[in-house]
């Protein structure tokens, strides 16, 4: 076990984790899009195109943070995760010579599922939802001693995904609001504890999985609908206790989208760019498109494209 003390989530400790990790990622690009292509009226839409990390998510950043900074036993890493975070623990785990063995529900994607085989992780399938997956990797870290590594919940988890909130301050300097997509909410924390107020941060979740939503309207993580099509990227049941506070005090809203927007997003990111977007990919810009989220006169938007692991026929499907 680890005896040091938990990291701060703060600016400078996004900026040093961006620097341990900067050899092992991709700094993916940001682009901006005529509102037209899209289907939309207003100022172009910046869009940064984080599916083009390792393993076709963001996840890598918090993989990485962890097992740089912690220490692994001979059991290994172990990970629950709807799939992303898997994959992004396993590709870690291989490139730094760690053992790896992924839990996950067996409503995963099999496009996700090949991810973690392909990178050389113990693969273990079962139970219907995230929560199954997490208490089973609970119970293997117990007995094994293995080093979990938290989806979202877990300070350097944090730390790496907010090193997006640097590169998007950097690359898209000029926006005023920033849509992001929510399961437990490790990605949307990172950012905001980055940002901290410095733009305007909105959440967007399924109507199906309003984790932070459902957070937000009690004044503190709560269990929640989990179901949905992003249900193997954004259905964790709530959200992160780390993640809640640094959430009520940075983002300004959430708006939930219908699994119908979500589809739609897709089919249009497909139509106009060429983007193969899984669906908690595309839930961000679905709120832009089912005017879910309405910019004001002149704002200038951006959207986070987050993941990208899905297969040709998951593509088909959204018609």
């Amino acid at each position: 076990m680890d005896n040091k003390a938990p990291p701060v989530i703060d600016r400078q400790g996004i900026a040093a984790t961006e620097r341990l990790i900067r050899p092992y990622i991709r700094r993916t690009p940001a682009i901006s899009v005529a509102a037209g292509d899209l289907g939309l009226s207003g100022e172009p839409v910046g869009l940064k195109l984080e599916f083009l990390q390792h393993t076709g998510s963001f996840k890598p950043r918090g993989a990485f943070a962890n097992l740089l900074t912690r220490s692994a036993p001979e059991a290994g890493v172990a990970a629950a995760s709807g799939g992303n975070h898997g994959a992004a623990v396993a590709y870690a785990a291989q490139r730094l010579g760690i053992r790896a063995r992924i839990f996950v529900p067996a409503i995963t994607s099999p496009a996700k599922l090949e991810r973690i085989r392909a990178y050389g992780a113990a693969l273990v399938v079962g139970g219907d939802r995230y929560a199954d997956a997490l208490a089973a990797s609970e119970a293997f870290v117990a007995e094994s001693g293995a080093l979990a590594v938290h989806a979202y919940d877990q300070p350097e988890t944090l730390l790496g995904q907010g090193t997006l909130g640097l590169e998007l301050e950097a690359d898209l300097p000029g926006i005023d609001t920033l849509l992001v997509a929510v399961g437990g909410g490790g990605l949307i924390g990172g950012i905001a504890a980055w940002y901290r107020g410095r733009l305007r941060l909105v959440g967007v979740e399924p109507e199906a999985a309003p984790t932070l939503h459902a957070a937000f309207a009690a004044g503190r993580p709560v269990d929640a609908p989990a179901g949905g099509i992003a249900a193997d990227s954004l259905a964790p049941r709530r959200v992160g206790e780390l993640v809640f506070p640094i959430a009520r005090a940075f983002v300004e809203r959430v708006v939930l989208v219908p699994d119908a927007a979500i589809h739609d997003a897709q089919r249009r990111l497909w139509s106009a760019l060429r983007i193969v977007a899984e669906p908690g990919g595309a839930a961000a810009l679905a709120a832009l498109t089912a005017c879910r989220y309405r910019p004001a006169a002149g704002e200038r938007v951006a959207v986070l494209l987050c993941g990208a692991n899905s297969s040709a026929v998951d593509f088909d499907r959204t018609g």
